[in-house]
């Protein structure tokens, strides 16, 4: 497909460890994008994997360059591909994830449609190891740069379109942000795309363009508890809040808008720290329900007076301990349903969500390949 103006030269970055059993996938979705192949490059950064990861990838080494080093994080693998971009726009892809056919297409389009757009994001199918897949696209508030009050609102409930296999950022705005620190071993992404959406115009498409994989080596939403990986996680949000302090300040960023955008960082952080450290009741309550308050603006008395009765639990008992029985029971099957008839979590009114199941889908998985990707090594740092 032809624009009908200049249109920008794209590069992918492919940041993976130990994928072997997805990276191909990964590769195989940019290749066979409906995008012309000579204004498109490919990149991949091996962070370390122990694996055959580098061995499948280089299965494409006549089509995309492989990049290795020494496992460090997603911050060290993206300082370690973006110099190496050489596109007008940089579109990120995690080695696990997988990309819709017209993705590099669609945000191309929107991208030399408009020069006053930095960064471009779009919605998501997430896909479930029962085979389900949910898909979340934005009704409404498509423009927004969080450099304002409102902006920055607006911003920080549109987060998950702008995630690592979701962001395409210009390379001149990436040049401007530079390195990420390299203490963001997970969250790198969202160094990345705040600072992005806090300096130049963000946009998020209405179409699902990535499919993001549940597997048991995800490196941010951890659902075995994996002390080690949640130590990581929470040290990585930590260094996050202070990261993005720093440099939106340094950005002249107005104090009204990062205080808006990094508050919500810090109740995260701080929810981490609390569940894997312990600390006060009280820091329980008030992490909680700022997290509950950014996610949920509009919802009225009777949801806010339910979700008090849900923490009344933290007011009274140390937070490793609020944070350990609410695990429990977050996995139990009756106090789901319960929870879903009785309290369930308030809708958002900007996000349409769509589930099917894995008989409604083209492409089911089959028993084989789950059980493959349920025997997994130990995941690196990115």
């Amino acid at each position: 497909m032809r624009l009908n103006m200049a249109k920008p030269t794209v590069t992918v970055l492919i940041d993976t460890c130990n994928h072997e059993r997805f990276i191909e996938e990964a590769i195989v979705s940019v290749l066979e994008q409906d995008f012309p192949r000579s204004e498109m490059e490919v990149i991949v950064v091996d962070d370390g994997s122990t694996d055959r990861t580098p061995d499948i990838v280089r299965k494409f080494e006549s089509r995309l360059r492989l990049i290795r080093k020494p496992n460090g994080g997603q911050a060290s693998a993206f300082n370690a591909g973006i110099p190496e971009a050489q596109g007008e726009i940089v579109a990120f892809l995690d080695g696990d994830d997988w990309w819709a056919r017209n993705k590099l297409t669609r945000v191309a389009e929107a991208m030399a449609a408009d020069p006053s757009v930095g960064i471009v994001g779009h919605g998501i199918i997430m896909v479930h190891r029962d085979g389900r897949e949910q898909s979340e696209i934005l009704r409404e508030g498509f423009r927004f740069q969080a450099d304002t009050a409102e902006g920055a609102r607006l911003f920080r409930l549109r987060r998950s379109f702008l995630g690592t296999s979701r962001m395409t950022i210009r390379a001149g705005l990436l040049r401007r942000i530079g390195p990420v620190p390299e203490a963001l071993v997970v969250e790198a992404d969202e160094y990345l795309f705040t600072l992005a959406a806090s300096l130049a115009g963000g946009q998020v498409l209405p179409d699902a363009l990535t499919y993001y994989r549940y597997h048991d080596a995800n490196a941010f939403q951890i659902s075995n508890g994996d002390p080690s990986k949640l130590r990581r996680k929470q040290e990585s949000l930590a260094a996050l809040a202070q990261s993005l302090s720093e440099q939106l300040e340094r950005h002249s960023v107005p104090p009204e808008a990062y205080r808006c955008i990094t508050e919500i960082v810090q109740a995260e952080a701080a929810q981490s720290r609390l569940a894997l450290h312990g600390g006060k009741p009280f820091e329980t309550l008030l992490a909680e329900w700022k997290i509950y308050d950014v996610h949920s603006p509009q919802v009225g008395f009777l949801h806010r007076m339910l979700k008090c009765l849900r923490l009344l639990p933290a007011a009274f008992l140390p937070p490793r301990t609020y944070y350990r029985w609410r695990g429990r029971f977050a996995e139990g099957r009756k106090y789901r349903e319960v929870r879903n008839r009785w309290l369930p979590d308030p809708p958002r009114q900007h996000v349409h969500n769509e589930w099917r199941s894995a008989s409604q889908i083209s492409r089911p998985i089959s028993a084989d390949e789950s059980q493959k990707r349920e025997r997994g090594l130990p995941p690196c740092k990115s």
